[in-house]
């Protein structure tokens, strides 16, 4: 937050800027985990709520009402709605293309049993998410293609929507182009090559034993492997990897989900329209052959329009409302000053070199954990407080940022508030086989296996020198200056 931006007050003192956020948990306890609802209400309600609540304790009731404005017009709050705008209409072109069975036809006749397939589809998450560095777009083309081809193989589908999280986070973690890895890099003042080159001996520790945790867990839940079986699919609906490779190719290049999805969407509806999998348009048909991308029917004031596009931008609905709503609580909480309330709490508790990491971690961990964004924890930690601590305690610039970076894709993909997996909910509610957050927390396996890779980490001292060799001299001398107060 702005230092010269007036603080949002509370009666009852800073804390209540959290307040947004107990009142949303509490009530999506209720009304997803106790009364069993995975409905648009289920999560507006409560996200409505959270901020329709601690109204009545703020001091400047105007300024509190222009704090939710800004947070829910922030470029912050912007950007995923319009990427999730466009990345429904991409995913939604693949699915009714009907993409997924042939990817399922090939599998099945190949023999690739619903374990295999489910790990598969972690590895490839997680290279789409490597090349382009976005989480988002990981999650839409996996859930567009992967998953209803993994739960036509009869895959679990909790453990195929977290085999997709695990692997956007895993990218999101080592991508180069990645937010989070240039804004742990540049916060520390190293490079992000020697960053990412740094960091591979955590990400690919915790990916292979992610690939265990899905093999395990495949084989108690009861899931399959088996040979070769008849599975009936249309040949030509492979067509529709030709958008998927040019999208893929587009965001490695320019590392921008709409600019990638924009194209990803008019090569799928060439492609799609070239190979009859789609009618452009159609105008009042009764029971069509094949989806149409526009579709008119009805009469009078019943006319509507519909169609691939319009399904795709309405499935998508449920998310960027509730983001919005989110933001705004955000918001709250930063204005209202409860991040640097935590953040100050925390730092008071680094005396060494390892409660000085534990600090760092639960500073990210928790601030992320609370907004759902990682960026902008590490942006609040980063400078101010992971960075003086660091250099305090000889612990390598290096280390600091893959620490933070790491522990800000932990939490963040799993946990039901965050967009990560509203997102993921978003493309399975309207699929055959939806589910709810409860369902797939547990099956965010790379999430939890990175915090215990960190921590293992801090707790044997590993990495906590790593380059300091090749520190620039200008840098050193903070070190030594640091360690000498």
């Amino acid at each position: 937050m702005d230092s010269n931006e007036k603080k949002l007050e509370f009666y009852g003192g800073t804390w209540v800027s959290f307040l947004p956020f107990i009142v949303f948990l509490s009530l999506i306890v209720l009304t997803t985990f106790i009364w069993g609802s995975i409905s648009d209400g289920a999560l507006w309600i409560p996200a409505f709520a959270a901020i329709l609540v601690p109204f009545f304790l703020a001091k400047d009731k105007t300024q509190y009402a222009n704090v939710v404005i800004e947070g829910m017009a922030s470029k912050e709050a912007i950007i995923p709605v319009v990427c999730w705008i466009f990345a429904g209409v991409f995913s939604r072109v693949l699915r009714m293309s009907g993409l997924a069975d042939g990817v399922a036809g090939v599998a099945a006749s190949l023999g690739v049993g619903s374990i295999t397939f489910a790990v598969i589809t972690f590895i490839a998450s997680a290279i789409l998410a490597t090349a382009s560095g976005t989480g988002f777009g990981t999650i839409a083309a996996g859930m567009g293609v992967l998953y209803p081809a993994g739960v036509a193989l009869g895959g679990n589908p909790a453990l195929l929507a977290g085999a997709i999280i695990s692997g956007a986070a895993f990218g999101d973690n080592l991508a180069p182009v990645s937010d989070t890895t240039i804004c742990s890099a540049t916060s520390q003042g190293v490079d992000v090559p020697g960053v990412v080159r740094s960091r591979l001996k955590y990400a690919l520790t915790a990916g292979v034993l992610t690939i265990g945790c899905i093999i395990i867990y495949g084989m108690v839940t009861g899931s399959t492997e088996g040979s070769a079986i008849e599975y009936a699919y249309n040949a030509k609906t492979l067509s529709m990897f030709i958008p998927v490779v040019a999208t893929i190719f587009i965001a490695i290049k320019t590392g921008d989900i709409i600019i990638a999805t924009t194209v990803g969407t008019v090569v799928g509806i060439v492609v799609g329209c070239g190979f009859g999998l789609f009618d452009f348009i159609q105008i009042d048909v009764a029971n069509p052959e094949v989806p149409a991308i526009i579709s008119v029917y009805g009469e009078g004031l019943d006319r509507t329009v519909d169609g691939v596009i319009y399904t795709g931008i309405n499935s998508m609905l449920q998310v960027c409302i509730l983001a919005l709503l989110l933001f705004g609580s955000i918001n709250i909480m930063r204005r209202g000053r409860g991040d640097v309330m935590l953040l100050d709490s925390l730092g008071k508790i680094a005396k060494t070199p390892f409660s000085a990491e534990l600090t760092i971690s639960l500073m990210v961990i928790v601030l992320s954990g609370l907004m759902g964004l990682n960026a902008p924890a590490i942006l609040a930690v980063g400078a101010s407080f992971a960075k003086p601590l660091s250099r305090k305690h000889g612990i390598s610039p290096y280390r600091t940022a893959n620490l933070m970076d790491a522990q800000s894709n932990t939490l963040v993909y799993c946990l039901p508030w965050t967009p990560a997996m509203i997102y993921t909910l978003g493309f399975a509610a309207d699929g055959a086989a939806p589910l709810t957050a409860l369902q797939i927390m547990p099956c965010v396996f790379y999430c939890y296996v990175m915090l215990v890779v960190m921590f293992g980490s801090m707790i044997l001292g590993i990495g906590r020198k790593d380059y300091m060799d090749k520190l620039p001299e200008e840098m050193k001398a903070e070190y030594e200056a640091a360690q000498s107060l």
